[in-house]
């Protein structure tokens, strides 16, 4: 049985517009130390899941589908066996540490709190346990530092304390949404290497999400790309990165600046872009949600959902033109390998 199963996830929003599909069909598995990536542009719907696993969609949202940790059925739970789930099965690091943490509380608190509620560790038990959580996800002095409050601390330092409030009840399921936020490069490597070792020691399941398609390609053993609420291409993440299948996807990896780009933009040479922008959620088509900004846009994108295409055991995409998955293959003497099943 996975730890985590994901089955039809849907999430609408009900607004004086009307209701908006956030998330539209998401499914995945998870056993104990599985990576999971996911990617998109904003509004594609990768915090919105994150929050419906949690249980923490907004009250005007309406989930439905099926989340199961360990067998067990989370939709429909009530807030008071939420609260028993949060934190302790399942942590999330949020994306916005200053935001995320509350400011007129002392830091060591706010650690200690999961531990308290749901280990039940004394108040010195908490606090000796939150002090060693500081020191091994990096902050100088956690004996004295422990009373100190959120805006004494770098932006680096105060993403390691929110993974070191995510892991202090020991969960089984990390999420992190954008865990390296205006976070440099160096400091960036630095949390990333420390969620992968966290993750590894305790044999967590862990859910990344990021814009940044480098971050998934060295953290995330699977990924999966969202766009318009949808997963329009998932599999394992160097056969993705390999063999992109789906426009959106091919459309991400060209646009990263290459080594060569950054060299030459003094040149004012340009990076590729997708054409056109991000539909808004209220006028999505029923069908593909790339529909429109494909280059193989056909009528029927419009209004028939694409059927889901595994090119691998572990690679599939959802795509209604045959031609345009063929076009990712193309070899180098310019012949098209046929990677489609017969």
């Amino acid at each position: 049985m996975p730890l985590i199963e994901v089955s039809g996830l849907h999430v609408a929003l009900r607004t004086f517009r009307g209701t908006a599909a956030a998330v539209r069909g998401m499914s995945f598995s998870l056993e104990r130390g599985d990576t999971l990536g996911l990617v998109g542009e904003s509004g594609c719907g990768k915090s919105m899941t994150a929050l419906a696993l949690m249980g923490l969609a907004p009250e005007n949202a309406e989930v439905s589908g099926s989340i199961r940790l360990d067998g067990e059925e989370l939709i429909g739970l009530r807030d008071r066996a939420w609260r028993g789930i949060r934190g302790r099965r399942m942590a999330m690091i949020f994306q916005e540490p200053m935001t995320a943490l509350n400011p007129v509380h002392r830091v060591g608190a706010q650690i200690m709190e999961p531990m308290r509620l749901h280990l039940g560790l004394s108040a010195r038990a908490a606090r000796q346990k939150a002090i060693e959580l500081m020191e091994r996800v990096g902050i100088p002095e956690p004996e004295r530092r422990i009373d100190s409050f959120p805006h004494q601390f770098s932006g680096g330092q105060r993403q390691r304390i929110m993974i070191a409030m995510a892991l202090s009840a020991e969960p089984d399921v990390l999420i992190a949404d954008e865990p390296t936020t205006a976070l440099d490069v160096t400091v960036q490597k630095q949390v990333l290497r420390l969620i992968a070792d966290l993750v590894a020691e305790r044999g967590m399941a862990l859910i990344l999400i990021s814009h940044d398609l480098g971050v998934v390609a060295q953290n995330a053993k699977r990924m999966m790309v969202m766009y318009g609420g949808s997963v329009v291409e998932q599999g394992k993440t160097n056969q993705v990165f390999a063999r992109p299948a789906h426009p959106y996807t091919r459309g991400l990896l060209a646009a990263r600046p290459s080594l060569a780009h950054r060299l030459a933009a003094h040149r004012g040479d340009r990076l590729e872009t997708i054409a056109g922008s991000v539909p808004d959620l209220f006028d999505l088509p029923a069908g593909c949600p790339f529909a429109g900004r494909c280059t193989f846009t056909l009528p029927s994108c419009d209004s028939i959902v694409p059927p889901e295409i595994s090119l691998s055991a572990y690679h599939c995409v959802r795509c209604g033109v045959p031609e345009a998955i063929l076009g990712t293959f193309s070899t180098h003497d310019g012949s098209r390998e046929n990677t489609l099943p017969a």
